[in-house]
């Protein structure tokens, strides 16, 4: 153990030596708790994120009046305690007036089925007969699962008697030729799979129960023959995706099978959208090995224009060759939202504050023209940016280096101009929600299909669904879209493709 040194018997040499040696060490033990501290707080601010992750509810909102998730079940556990309740009743309640509930009208478009109710003895106990003086009328939804149905087509021949000419009309054009499946069939197959999230496999059993035995190897013989008839109409969707002067940009994992293994890896599917400021609504998925920004490349190939996108670095090959990169205030916004949500920081309420004037401003010019949007933007968005920016630059260099405000203030202060480009365009949105809401299909689908089987199926599934999707955002019923457009389609010309997509279709006018 070291002794303590008499100061007493030391000189002031020796004194001053041993001074600032205690102040050199003071203050290497005070920049490592400095550093000690900084590291506690990340530590803390990670854990206390990943718990509200597993946890906590996940909206962004800071005072969310949301329903709860579970509300259904809760529902569910009312009304059987309630059955419950009424059937172990003995006692009759008491004769209080009880205000029924309305109920909405079952649509009337539903076919009707008459089932009458009338006494077996219509003769009084007196021997007179009884007279009908009205009725009591109740309706009862029910529900039959899909029933199938057979189209026979029948082809007359005719034929001349004096020259033996035979005639007969010609077979019908289908997508799939000498096969049994109509146009409606494989929108529902093609619905069942990309929109419902339905492997073939599952399918393959619901026909089973209706008593139809369609083997998984035909349906997937019926998918592919389908995709590669589609093929045209989602090239010409993608042609007009990248003639919008604003596009949406966002990707996602899928598993996908390795060729000639039974393992899988991680590939991306990436979605191209109009904004939603476009006349044209419509979104195209591409589906990639990998998050290479290669692929970004080869889709935007050409194409210069704005590109509203989060920070993927995938995309910034894409910027130096003249596209416009737009930012996501969202994603700015986020990593305070995430502070605030652990650690109750008051610094990140402050900056959401400035982002939420923001953001009202934006839902005051939603439905103007661009040039509107634009004036009002200039005029009251501007010094919100103005005093976010400034606050923002002056609390940097307040904070500790490498704390978890600190990286959420360089986040914005990083890409400052991308986010502030949407104040000078009013065709350009503040964030890039809009594709984040159209990617949601395949966050839902892969917990149903797992995985791709291969990369030619991952790209098969996101031309399907990119128009499904795009059907949707055209509040077409995609069944119905689908099934016109596979009725159409083989006899469609190729110049007159573009009257098939999504946004120039017109339902078939009923009979």
């Amino acid at each position: 153990m070291t002794s303590s040194p008499n100061l007493d018997q030391m000189s002031p040499d020796q004194l001053r030596a041993l001074a600032a040696q205690l102040l050199s060490q003071v203050e290497t033990m005070g920049k490592k708790i400095n550093r000690d501290q900084t590291v506690i707080e990340k530590l803390t601010h990670e854990i206390a994120q990943l718990k509200r992750l597993k946890f906590a509810k996940r909206s962004e909102q800071m005072s969310p009046e949301q329903a709860s998730l579970l509300d259904d079940l809760i529902d569910t556990d009312i009304a059987a305690i309630e059955a419950e309740l009424q059937a172990l009743q003995t006692v009759p309640a008491a004769t209080e007036k009880k205000q029924k509930p309305k109920r909405t009208a079952l649509p009337a478009e539903f076919p009707r089925t008459l089932i009458h109710h009338e006494p077996d003895n219509t003769h009084c106990l007196c021997g007179c007969a009884l007279k009908r003086i009205g009725e009591d009328i109740s309706e009862k939804l029910d529900y039959t699962p899909g029933a199938f149905t057979v189209e026979r087509h029948v082809r007359g021949k005719w034929v001349c008697d004096d020259c033996e000419t035979l005639i007969q009309a010609p077979v019908p054009a289908q997508v799939i030729d000498k096969g049994i499946p109509t146009a409606g069939l494989l929108a529902h197959v093609m619905i069942a799979k990309f929109a419902d999230h339905l492997p073939l496999y599952r399918q393959e059993s619901i026909f089973g129960r209706a008593g139809l035995g369609i083997p998984r190897s035909t349906l997937a013989q019926w998918v592919g023959t389908t995709g590669v008839q589609l093929q045209p109409l989602v090239d010409a969707l993608r042609d007009v995706v990248l003639g919008q002067q604003v596009i949406h940009a966002d990707e996602t994992p899928v598993q996908m099978l390795a060729p000639g293994s039974k393992k899988t890896h991680r590939s991306y599917v990436w979605a191209y959208a109009t904004s939603q400021f476009c006349e044209t609504a419509a979104v195209v998925y591409d589906f990639s090995p990998s998050r290479a920004g290669e692929h970004a490349r080869n889709f935007l190939r050409g194409w210069n224009g704005n590109l509203v996108c989060d920070d993927f670095g995938g995309y910034k090959a894409s910027f130096e060759l003249g596209v416009t990169e737009i930012g996501c205030m969202a994603h700015a916004r986020r990593k305070f939202f995430e502070l605030h949500a652990t650690n109750k920081s008051t610094l990140a309420e402050q900056a959401l504050r400035y982002i939420q004037l923001l953001y009202e401003i934006e839902s005051e010019v939603r439905d103007l023209e661009p040039d509107s949007r634009q004036r009002i933007r200039q005029e009251k968005a501007v010094p919100v940016m103005e005093r976010l920016h400034a606050w923002m630059i002056g609390q940097r260099d307040l904070v500790p280096e490498g704390s978890a405000i600190s990286r959420a203030l360089d986040y914005s202060l990083k890409r400052w101009a991308a986010l502030s480009r949407y104040l000078d365009d009013g065709a350009v949105p503040i964030d890039n929600n809009w594709v984040e809401n159209q990617i949601r299909p395949w966050a839902l689908g892969r917990k149903n299909w797992l995985f791709a089987g291969s990369l030619r199926s991952g790209k098969r599934a996101a031309a399907i669904m990119s128009l499904i999707q795009s059907a949707r955002l055209n509040r077409h019923d995609p069944y119905a879209y689908l099934k016109d457009v596979l009725t159409r389609l083989p006899t469609q010309r190729a110049s007159e493709i573009a009257d098939l997509l999504p946004h120039n279709w017109l339902p078939p006018r009923s009979p």
